[in-house]
């Protein structure tokens, strides 16, 4: 299949173009402003999409190829952090009582709230308690430990369940 010669010069005009022109086509053709400052980045994705909108996407036989490979891959997949979406929208109505004692993590989601992660097929569901964390009956006293258990290498719990870092925490709070 051969490029026909208005893509051609479409994609060759995005070499002259300077960043800020770039950032510009981009909004153009993807209808939404890109964080990229790049060059090449930019010039690739607009390139990329020229051609998909001049002579269209994948086949149809290629995209049922890429599904069946997507469903037979193990691919790690990371969670938003997003606190304000721990376990229920039942456990998360309800209000927790007593105090969190001055040493607690404030990473650590309140007692009662159940954390939810999938890995690798599995639903790893746990439960944050006074004392620890409880999985699959057991009482654990970090998340760590769980992560590590469930993926068989050492994980940060905090990582694993896309609770997010204190550092983040404290520019957030400062800003």
């Amino acid at each position: 299949m051969s490029v026909n010669q208005h893509t051609f010069k479409a994609v060759q005009e995005l070499d002259r173009m300077t960043v800020g022109q770039l950032r510009e086509r981009y909004l153009d053709l993807f209808g939404e402003e890109t964080k990229s400052h790049n060059k090449a980045y930019l010039r690739k994705r607009i390139a990329w999409r020229i051609q998909f909108l001049v002579e269209g996407g994948l086949t149809e036989r290629a995209k049922a190829r890429a599904a069946e490979l997507a469903r037979n891959s193990e691919l790690r997949v990371r969670q938003k952090r997003d606190p304000y979406k721990w376990g229920s929208a039942e456990l998360r109505s309800r209000s927790v009582k007593g105090s969190l004692g001055a040493k607690h993590d404030p990473r650590t989601p309140p007692p009662g709230v159940i954390l939810h992660r999938e890995f690798k097929g599995q639903d790893v569901i746990v439960t944050v308690v006074d004392d620890g964390f409880e999985y699959e009956g057991r009482t654990y006293k970090s998340l760590s430990a769980i992560a590590t258990e469930v993926a068989g290498t050492r994980w940060n719990g905090y990582t694993f369940f896309g609770l997010g870092s204190t550092s983040s925490k404290r520019k957030e709070a400062t800003a």
